[in-house]
């Protein structure tokens, strides 16, 4: 039960604050133990007082992160919901807040046991085989084992591919904006992040590292790179500078490569840089004549003035179109976590064993891969019950009748 109580609180005589305290009973709590809650008067000092008196009595300060490892661990939460607490905290854009609130409420975690409840029953009519030869089993037992393993392999090979989605929804998706220097690739990046994060100059090389921001695009969280200009250049520094340039365009998700009709000595960097997700933008169009456009027509450029805001709007959109190409997902359940995607790839891994060993009947051994794939599986949300097996197949077999 809670319950709702009126009172003050004092230090001696001295009253500290007029407050309302709710106490929650468990089990029905975050942590599933007895919870207190004191709401003061508005402004930090009243709380600060009641605090401060609260340590001297006794209490301490929580842990970081502690009351979601309290619900871990008194079975509140499993390990993918406590990890979704820490990205609702930490989300930047309404989408990446929306998956981890899917993940908190479930949604990973209840397709993974489904899988391993799957898994067990499997392990469980295998090993009814492997240990009652004699006994009056169903006779399809083997077969219908080795197409559910296929059926669970394919599943967890289409959970795998949300993957690099859920992660760009967690982490951000990474745009790198790369080219020659003095071509427009800072006033680009000011642009779309709405305010002066890098220095614009007409001196060449002004940017010599990379600079970054994060922003809301479109609803999706952006990490967006400004880098070194490229080119041709015996400083050290810069040198080191076009080395991340090339470092940050090769781990983006999508490069930005910003050049300017002079730039006819940087054609031969394009190949280097494009892949399908590249945009070619050609600054400066209201500037100069462009009269070597057909050799660029194959990488389909835009042109845009980002003094007089040409064709702005053209490339919006276009890094809109690829954005929501890449993080385009049909489903809600996500791997946002490198943790789930290894313990998925370890479990289909022990399928693959799985089903290579029953082709040479060793079923033995196959029912050993199949209990690791199950522990690869429970992994992901912090549990390994391999006692679990026996109850299951107690339960569906008739044996020593």
């Amino acid at each position: 039960s809670h319950t709702v109580h009126y009172g003050l609180i004092q230090d001696t005589d001295r009253v500290l604050d007029e407050v309302m305290v709710s106490v929650f009973e468990p089990p029905r709590t975050f942590t599933r133990e007895p919870v207190v809650e004191i709401s003061t008067h508005g402004g930090s000092l009243p709380a600060k007082m009641v605090l401060d008196h609260l340590l001297c009595l006794g209490a301490r300060l929580a842990e970081p992160g502690e009351f979601t490892l309290r619900a871990f661990l008194n079975g509140r939460i499993d390990l993918t919901q406590a990890e979704a607490v820490a990205d609702i905290i930490h989300a930047r854009t309404e989408k990446a807040a929306h998956v981890a609130q899917e993940q908190l409420k479930g949604s990973l975690s209840q397709q993974v046991r489904n899988i391993r409840d799957d898994l067990m029953q499997m392990l469980a009519h295998l090993e009814a085989h492997i240990d009652f030869p004699d006994e009056d089993l169903p006779s399809n037992v083997l077969d219908d084992v080795k197409k559910g393993v296929s059926n669970i392999e394919n599943e967890i090979k289409k959970i795998l591919l949300s993957y690099e989605v859920g992660e760009r929804i967690r982490t951000g998706y990474k745009i790198a904006i790369v080219g020659p220097p003095n071509s427009g690739k800072s006033t680009l990046m000011n642009y779309l992040s709405k305010r002066n994060v890098a220095i614009v100059s007409d001196v060449a090389g002004t940017t010599r590292d990379v600079l970054q921001t994060n922003l809301n695009f479109y609803g999706y969280p952006v990490i967006i790179s400004d880098t070194a200009g490229i080119r041709d250049s015996k400083d050290v520094i810069e040198k080191e500078g076009i080395k991340l340039a090339f470092e940050k365009a090769e781990e983006a998700d999508l490069r930005i490569v910003v050049i300017e009709p002079k730039n006819v000595d940087f054609y031969g960097f394009l190949n280097d840089l494009f892949n399908k997700n590249t945009i070619l933008v050609i600054n400066k169009s209201d500037l100069n004549k462009f009269d070597v456009k057909d050799r660029l027509n194959k990488y389909d450029p835009i042109s845009v003035s980002f003094l007089k805001e040409k064709n702005i709007d053209e490339l919006l959109n276009r890094i809109k179109k690829n954005l929501i190409t890449d993080m385009k997902f049909s489903d809600d359940v996500f791997v946002t976590r490198e943790r789930h995607k290894n313990n998925l790839k370890e479990c289909l891994i022990n399928l693959q064993n799985f089903i290579d060993k029953t082709e040479t009947l060793d079923f033995d051994k196959g029912a050993e891969d199949l209990r690791l794939a199950q522990v690869s599986l429970g992994k992901i949300v912090g549990k390994v019950d391999v006692e679990a097996i026996l109850g299951s197949i107690f339960n569906d077999f008739c044996i020593g009748k």
